[in-house]
């Protein structure tokens, strides 16, 4: 259970103060050295992006040839100050990704590597704009989608796991997460049923599936809706994207605080740190090759839906 890694973090990033130095300062005491930071500006404030490289033992950062596994905490903001004080449900993205990075390094320090590297990518902002959606609020970020894809994704991803908050919608209404089908290229294809099994495993509950249209996997700008931006990634690599949504029985807005369920976050990053186990020892396919190149030969290329 990654729930005492979930109560760690949620108590590092609740503060009107925090900041990406501040984050980097826990994991390195923690033993990890592969900490970047980058701040950027925006036309509506200033985020910093927070880059984390675990390194695997037979992984790209020390000559080897495992699978590098990449999971993106996204959000908004961690808060909507001054409009808001503490925390809001946007950062359950962040929390979720960072807490999965703190039990990696601690299975480590028990002797349990894993194979491949994990990147781990968010952005810490305690001051994030709201704005205004159907049929409640979103957080907003400082910096445009394009700034935010840059800094997340990192060219050796294989794979890509995406964590946001998806409570401000009546399409999937339970407490826990859920997964998406795998996206790649401008197709959405079929969930993976090696991570359906992970989900059931991991939550003891049959697993659940966020439908996702053929718009939320086109790029923010365009006009057109999207059910948040969980799949923005997807617009910006060539890896297969899957989302990992913190979910709620109620709608939620983001810009909402007291609403993250710690049990919840947990979850989904227990299993975020179950992917990443069997993702890097080569047994778990986020999606079906052969599948993929058949579409692409009858139908041709998708890779038109992730332009602007």
């Amino acid at each position: 259970m990654v729930l005492r890694q979930v109560l760690e973090i949620v108590e590092l990033l609740d503060g009107a103060w925090v900041d990406a130095h501040l984050v980097r300062r826990f994991f390195e005491e923690r033993g990890l050295k592969m900490v970047s930071v980058e701040k950027v500006n925006g036309d509506r404030g200033a985020t910093e992006f927070i880059q984390l490289r675990i390194y695997g033992s037979s992984g790209r950062g020390r000559g080897g040839d495992a699978p590098t596994l990449g999971v993106i905490g996204r959000l908004g903001g961690l808060g909507a100050r001054p409009s808001e004080i503490g925390l809001v449900s946007d950062a359950d993205g962040a929390i979720c990704a960072l807490s999965a990075a703190l039990k990696i390094l601690s299975l480590q320090r028990q002797g349990d590597f894993l194979p491949g590297d994990v990147i781990i990518a968010t952005h810490i902002c305690p001051d994030a704009p709201i704005v205004p959606h159907d049929p409640v609020p979103f957080m907003g970020a400082p910096v445009d989608m394009r700034t935010m894809n840059e800094r997340e994704i990192h060219p050796d991803m294989d794979a890509v796991l995406s964590v946001d908050t998806t409570k401000g919608n009546r399409i999937i209404n339970h407490n826990g997460f859920a997964i998406t089908p795998t996206v790649k290229d401008g197709y959405i294809l079929p969930p993976s049923p090696y991570l359906l099994e992970i989900m059931q495993r991991t939550s003891g509950r049959p697993p659940s599936v966020l439908p996702l249209s053929q718009q939320d996997i086109t790029p923010y700008g365009n006009g057109l809706d999207h059910i948040n931006s969980l799949m923005q990634p997807s617009t910006a690599t060539d890896c297969p994207v899957v989302g990992v949504a913190i979910t709620s029985e109620a709608v939620v807005p983001g810009s909402a605080t007291g609403a993250s369920r710690e049990v919840d976050i947990a979850s989904a990053a227990q299993f975020v740190v179950e992917v990443a186990k069997q993702f890097t020892r080569e047994k778990c396919s986020f999606f079906s090759g052969e599948d993929l190149c058949r579409l692409v030969d009858l139908y041709g290329s998708m890779k038109h839906f992730q332009l602007l």
